[in-house]
């Protein structure tokens, strides 16, 4: 597939949209990705690159810090999406797990995962086997239960906060930096549970995240992000092989191992940009 991916099969599409945060910052420009039923979709790029916005676009939580969608479409299962309330996705299965975990650290690991069915329409119904289907994924999760949330490890924590997702009975989760100051075993971890959950649960994954040799090792399809911009996409086993992606972004070239600092970005983006 390329860019122009067939959007008519897929559950979510987003469609050349503009982020504008305060009426004046442009951050995302013309961003268009789309996530196929089942599928697991790596979205890259460094630090600043928009991954989180575009994120937050798809989830609608860009009103609380003064951001909007100025233009394009966001579409779920064909219907436009954009303008309901976080609430109301999440209702309709999309949830997203946000950077940081975001755990409620007063509450137990338990109690916090427990928040993840409130919005259910049956909260009694299956809550209790739905909670040890988490804890069979996260068997760490079951050993620290009773142990209050703020007092976990950072890996219990992101294992904490897709475990509540999970407690909504999701379609798609957007995962937004799971490998966030984790050790590199963990992450490995972290990322062969999320496969897991995709191959067992048929839960869609959008993936945002920095560690590209990791989400394209467990990604279907990936789209590159620059500057607020889709700079380059393709299966991911073909990014993998990509010589500008070895260069920039695995720190490889033909000549051996190449740091980042010493690439200068305008060639980058000369390069994919024109």
């Amino acid at each position: 597939m390329t860019r122009e991916q067939d959007s008519e099969n897929s559950l979510l599409v987003v469609n050349n949209i503009e982020v504008i945060y305060n009426r004046v910052i442009l951050v995302l420009k013309g961003v268009s990705l789309s996530v196929p039923e089942g599928g697991i979709i790596a979205l890259l790029g460094g630090n600043g690159a928009g991954k989180t916005t575009t994120l937050k676009a798809i989830s609608n939580l860009l009103r609380s810090e003064r951001g909007e969608v100025t233009k394009g479409s966001i579409t779920y299962r064909g219907n436009i999406v954009q303008d309901l309330t976080p609430s109301a996705l999440v209702r309709k299965g999309v949830i997203q797990v946000m950077e940081g975990r975001h755990c409620f650290e007063h509450l137990t690991i338990e109690e916090n995962l427990l928040t993840g069915a409130y919005t259910r329409s049956n909260i009694n119904a299956d809550v209790k086997g739905d909670l040890e289907k988490v804890y069979d994924y996260f068997p760490k999760l079951k050993e620290r239960r009773k142990s209050q949330a703020g007092y976990t490890s950072g890996g219990e924590q992101q294992m904490c906060a897709i475990g509540r997702a999970l407690m909504s009975k999701p379609e798609t989760i957007l995962l937004d930096e799971p490998s966030m100051g984790l050790a590199p075993q963990l992450v490995e971890e972290i990322f062969e549970i999320v496969k897991e959950l995709n191959e067992k649960e048929k839960v869609s994954i959008l993936l945002a995240e920095q560690n590209t040799n990791m989400a394209l090792k467990y990604s279907n399809y990936g789209y590159i992000l620059e500057s607020g911009r889709i700079v380059m996409d393709g299966p991911s086993e073909d990014l993998r092989e990509n010589p500008d992606i070895k260069e920039f972004y695995l720190g490889m070239s033909e000549g051996g191992r190449k740091s980042f600092r010493d690439t200068r970005s305008y060639r980058r983006r000369k390069r994919w940009l024109g």
